[in-house]
């Protein structure tokens, strides 16, 4: 019988503290984290180290979202109401593309970035790009770049997917790697760091204890935070990879919804055809139904919309990449309304966003072999966990 007992997995902030904050100690830090920098019993990052007479912190920088994941929109400069220190955003677009990179007048008095938030493992989640960013920046300024670790929820060793466009790169796209990478926070610093080309940096990495490559989040103990205001659970998750795949296009992905990633439709779609031509393709672990839904924000907000509910019914079977690709195929095929230019806006690789037009899933996975395949050998070079 299978052991349902979680393992007991320490972050990378857990094992700091229990070793006396000594990579920190003596050092001016500024942390770059949001509401997902908790310790294993649910202390803040920054509150934890603020708290500590080895830590000095000097300032904060926020990501999407914020330093405590209140924002769901472009982050402010401000103060942080809890500690009183300087907040300053690495997400706001509406600011030009320096403000997703750490200025020198910012980091003035600062000798140590710390990197503390919880990713999600696909490429377009924007923590990644915000962490290789101030690693360009750590490398400039000559600072120290400490990246507290966490598990990868949907976990470290699934790898697949078209790797980025090199002309396609931005905060979504930070370096051409797969959608689903299969690492850690830091073991992506450690592969950018070769990559980017930044000899020299100070990169330090505090490893989590007990978590190996094939575990998920369930199988860690740890407390599920939702990582973004939309990724609320574990089915979210590893359908996000997939079903995201279309959020840029003219259908709702369920943003505005109790369920987002979970279902996706339109005003002009009709749900019982879509549902009928998803469940004609046999795909492993998930099946969909025919739903009614109506957002209460972002897209088509206040409209009814038609679509599919997606009801994952095995999750070792799952394949994610191929439910989305598939989807938009269908979408294709089905609703002449549906705006399909917009497809590449996540894909990010020209090739196989035309080959999912053409023949989905299974004519788009041959154009990225080659690519992918170089990854797993780069990427084998910084794995830090077994």
């Amino acid at each position: 019988m299978m052991s349902l007992v979680a393992a007991t997995v320490m972050c990378g902030i857990d094992v700091l503290e229990r070793d006396g904050f000594a990579l920190l100690r003596g050092r001016s830090v500024a942390v770059i984290t949001n509401h997902t920098g908790r310790t294993r019993d649910g202390r803040h990052v920054v509150d934890v180290m603020v708290a500590s007479p080895s830590v000095k912190v000097v300032c904060l920088f926020a990501p999407e979202h914020g330093v405590r994941g209140e924002v769901d929109a472009p982050v402010k400069d401000g103060k942080d109401e809890k500690t009183g220190l300087n907040v300053y955003s690495l997400y706001n677009p509406g600011a030009g593309a320096g403000r997703f990179r750490p200025t020198e007048e910012q980091l003035k008095g600062v000798d140590t970035l710390v990197f503390d938030i919880q990713d999600i493992g696909t490429r377009f989640y924007t923590y990644v790009g915000t962490m290789g960013y101030a690693m360009e920046e750590a490398h400039r300024h000559g600072l120290r770049f400490v990246v507290l670790d966490r598990p990868n929820p949907i976990g470290g060793v699934w790898v697949d997917g078209p790797t980025a466009d090199k002309d396609r790169l931005g905060l979504t796209a930070y370096h051409p790697i797969p959608l689903v990478h299969g690492m850690t926070a830091g073991e992506l610093a450690g592969y950018f760091k070769e990559v980017k080309g930044l000899d020299g940096l100070d990169l330090q990495v505090v490893k989590c204890e007990g978590w190996t490559r094939a575990d998920t989040w369930e199988k860690t103990g740890l407390t599920w935070i939702n990582p973004s205001p939309n990724m609320r659970t574990m089915n979210q998750a590893v359908l996000y990879p997939g079903i995201a795949l279309v959020e840029a296009t003219n259908v709702s992905v369920g943003r505005g919804t109790d369920t987002p990633f979970e279902l996706v439709g339109a005003p002009y779609v009709d749900g019982q055809s879509l549902a009928a031509r998803m469940n004609a393709l046999s795909l492993p672990g998930v099946l969909f139904y025919p739903i009614e839904f109506t957002p209460d924000a972002t897209k088509f907000a206040g409209e009814k919309c038609e679509g599919i509910a997606i009801m994952v019914t095995e999750r070792s079977r799952l394949e994610p990449i191929r439910v989305g690709m598939e989807l938009a195929r269908a979408l294709h095929e089905l609703f002449p309304e549906w705006d399909d230019a917009r497809l590449i806006n996540l894909v990010q690789n020209r090739v196989a966003a035309d080959a999912v037009l053409r023949g989905g899933y299974e004519a788009a996975a041959p154009t990225w072999q080659e690519d992918l395949g170089s990854f797993k050998l780069a990427r084998a070079r910084h794995l830090l966990y077994d």
